[in-house]
């Protein structure tokens, strides 16, 4: 087990997973990551999913260069998004592993957040690629180190189980207007 950059408070509260020299590149994976942090266990599982079915965005934020614009980001607040299927899929699997962990701790997974997450650039992977007039320039491939630590968290998701009256929508003068000359006429057919 090695070091990890963020230590949790409370140990007991808390499970860790990390994967190292992963085959799967850096920059698609730290903007993948980034949209996950701080979302509960279960809704990262399904947003990933749903990005491997084309249903749901990773913003693109930082390594933005050459991405095409794309409707389903405006979710996000931004027009660049992509749909990383094998940083979707490596993610998922840390997760899972993330979730065992904290299962055999005896941790609930319902109240499971994302608290940590972090993605780091791993050393190179040198191939060779051939060029015309008999040159040969490098071909390397961008690995990366993945960390996550997931905590338990009770306070978070008190307030959605409790039963709460919707919140009414804004009605327009006008709209006020027709349903008071309706209840009117209402009581004087009465």
């Amino acid at each position: 087990m090695g070091r990890y950059a963020i230590e949790p408070d409370n140990a007991t509260k808390s499970a860790k997973a990390k994967g190292s020299n992963l085959r799967v590149h850096f920059k698609n994976t730290r903007e993948t990551a980034q949209a996950i942090k701080a979302m509960p266990l279960h809704r990262a599982t399904k947003y990933l999913k749903n990005v491997i079915a084309h249903k749901e965005i990773v913003p693109f934020r930082r390594f933005m260069g050459g991405v095409g614009r794309h409707a389903q980001a405006n979710v996000h607040g931004t027009a660049q998004g992509r749909w990383p299927l094998k940083s979707a899929e490596f993610l998922l699997h840390m997760l899972k592993n993330a979730e065992s962990n904290a299962e055999y701790k005896g941790l609930d997974a319902d109240h499971l957040v994302i608290e940590h997450i972090q993605v780091n650039r791993a050393p190179k992977m040198r191939r060779r690629t051939y060029r015309a007039h008999g040159r040969i320039n490098p071909y390397m491939s961008s690995p990366c180190h993945i960390e996550i630590c997931l905590v338990e968290k009770e306070q978070a998701f008190a307030r959605g189980g409790g039963v709460e009256e919707p919140e009414k929508k804004k009605v327009s003068k006008k709209k006020l207007q027709k349903q008071k000359v309706a209840a009117s006429r209402a009581e004087g057919s009465m």
